[in-house]
């Protein structure tokens, strides 16, 4: 047996997972259910070991087709270099096909590593380091308990670029809610400017039920976004970003709703633009058309399809049921939709 812990990113879908420590060691984001509940511990050199062991026993047969491993949980960098370095020697001994090994790291992590280990981590094989940023808004940030400032951010991702890693940086439109949406973009593509990764990976924000952030709502502190109103903001976060040769993608996440905004911003920036805006002309009830179609499945649809009249006379009757009783009963829904896909907290009291 081995243990596994209970996210990883989508482009880690295929990778073999190894979990070298246990949880969050922050876990005091009001946004985050993953790791509510479970407390944060590191694993020693030896039970990692022990886990690849089994998992070479498991995997025989086709240990090596298994090109790539991801480091678990949420901040693996943590451990020291040495025992970093061991285990990922380890794996590639056990498991000799690897070509990449990645990992989750916050940004105050990486701060705290200096070049020279980052670039030992990287001659090693740890070759991708994916990055919750959030945002770029001191505000937000502060707003959302996520531990880290805009310097964290710009200091922790310019070291990982000039280690020679790859790096993932993560960002969530809307989660600074309506009064700062147009900071939360502005500032995020400043910051983002500033360190230039190899990906910028799009999560646009969902609200958990039990999170923290429903009191800010009964408050009238923060006021969640539809779909149209976070479109607007994606498009001004694009249009702020540099034509630099960073991925941004949507592509990667089914909360995104348009998943088809997706490329290099040296080469595919305007497109992106011109499909934001291509959503964005579209009348009130195509726009909450489209989001319901593509909410309620994880099928893409080009944005063209709710100019079939046949189709907006099955969809429209629905939408007016969401609304008969309620004016945002159907903003409601979608944010009942969306929140579906989130990880479930382990406890009965996130508070």
């Amino acid at each position: 047996m081995y243990e596994q812990g209970v996210i990883r990113p989508p482009s880690e879908a295929q990778s073999l997972l190894i979990r070298v420590t246990r949880n969050c060691p922050w876990n005091q984001c009001i946004f985050c259910p993953a790791y509510k509940g479970v407390k944060f511990s590191r694993r020693t050199v030896e039970e990692v070991k022990q886990d690849i062991d089994n998992m070479e026993k498991e995997y025989a047969s086709y240990k090596n087709t298994i090109k790539s491993a991801f480091l678990q949980d949420a901040d693996s960098l943590v451990l020291k270099t040495e025992d970093i370095l061991e285990i990922i020697d380890y794996t590639k001994q056990k498991f000799p096909g690897l070509e990449r090994i990645t990992t989750y790291a916050r940004a105050t992590t990486l701060k705290r590593k200096t070049v020279e280990e980052l670039q030992q981590l990287c001659k090693a094989g740890l070759t991708r380091i994916h990055v919750g940023m959030e945002s770029g808004s001191e505000k937000v940030l502060k707003m959302i308990r996520k531990g880290i400032t805009p310097e964290d951010i710009v200091e922790g991702g310019k070291k990982v670029v000039e280690a020679g890693m790859s790096l993932s940086e993560y960002i969530m439109p809307g989660v600074g809610g309506r009064t700062m949406s147009s900071e939360n973009a502005i500032e995020t593509a400043r910051l983002l400017n500033q360190i230039k990764p190899d990906f910028i990976r799009v999560r646009t924000f969902a609200m958990h039920p039990m999170s923290p952030m429903r009191k800010l709502v009964e408050d009238g502190t923060f006021v969640t976004m539809n779909d149209a109103e976070i479109v607007s903001e994606i498009r001004l976060l694009v249009e702020t970003l540099d034509e630099m040769h960073t991925y941004f993608s949507c592509g990667d996440f089914s909360l995104n709703l348009l998943m088809q905004v997706d490329g290099y911003l040296d080469e595919k920036k305007a497109y992106m633009l011109s499909e934001l805006d291509k959503f964005l002309a579209l009348t009130p009830e195509q726009q909450k058309a489209y989001a319901l179609i593509r909410r309620s499945s994880y099928m893409q649809y080009p944005i063209e399809a709710v100019q079939n009249e046949e189709l907006m006379r099955k969809i429209l009757p629905e939408i007016e049921k969401l609304e008969k009783d309620d004016p945002e009963g159907f903003h409601k829904y979608i944010e009942t939709l969306k929140s579906y896909q989130l990880p479930q907290p382990q406890t009965d009291e996130w508070k």
